[in-house]
């Protein structure tokens, strides 16, 4: 019972420090429980979603150039649920402003391929191109269930330039609840 108590005390401690120390920003949620962060990461992070929000702006311009209608994509995937949910909004009161953007995938993308017909995708943006387990799950999810035709991953290629792959012919039938029911 001691080194337990022991083993908080200390916790408590290295948090107090932490609060102290001009390297940290620390933040209080609304059970009073304090977090902090370290500056350093915290200007990472803010850079690394202006590059994001950048990316995101080049994938759309570069679709439109090439003939599609791009529209941001206002709907998630709860995995649980298994069903489409519209996206939280996020609210900053720092500045004030409303995120909207926050779907999965990025955005849905319209291309006339005749007399009524529409190629439908979705694409997600990714300045590296790498998708996390959950959001290879989603994708699946999307596919599986007709919601797109296909869905495009966007990355920065060469020089700046944006690519993309092709989700399905990346992955194949991986993630896709046809495959998990042929492992049961």
């Amino acid at each position: 019972m001691t080194e337990i108590k022991e083993e908080r005390k200390q916790e408590i401690l290295e948090k107090l420090e932490k609060a102290a120390s001009p390297e940290y920003v620390t933040s209080w949620d609304e059970k009073g429980i304090a977090t902090s962060k370290k500056k350093t990461e915290i200007e990472k992070g803010r850079k690394s979603r202006q590059k994001g929000a950048s990316f995101e702006l080049k994938v759309r311009k570069d679709l439109e150039e090439k003939g599609w209608t791009v529209s941001k994509w206002a709907n998630n995937v709860d995995l649980e649920l298994k069903k489409i949910i519209p996206a939280k909004r996020k609210f900053n009161p720092f500045s004030k402003a409303m995120t909207l953007g926050t779907g999965f995938p990025d955005f849905i993308a319209l291309q006339s391929v005749g007399n009524k017909l529409y190629n439908v995708i979705g694409v997600e943006s990714k300045v590296n191109g790498l998708l996390s387990k959950e959001e290879k799950e989603k994708c699946a999810f999307l596919l599986d269930n007709n919601i797109f035709n296909d869905i495009w991953v966007s990355k920065k290629g060469e020089k700046g330039q944006v690519g993309y792959f092709n989700f399905r012919e990346k992955y194949g039938d991986k993630y896709s609840a046809q495959e998990e029911e042929k492992i049961k």
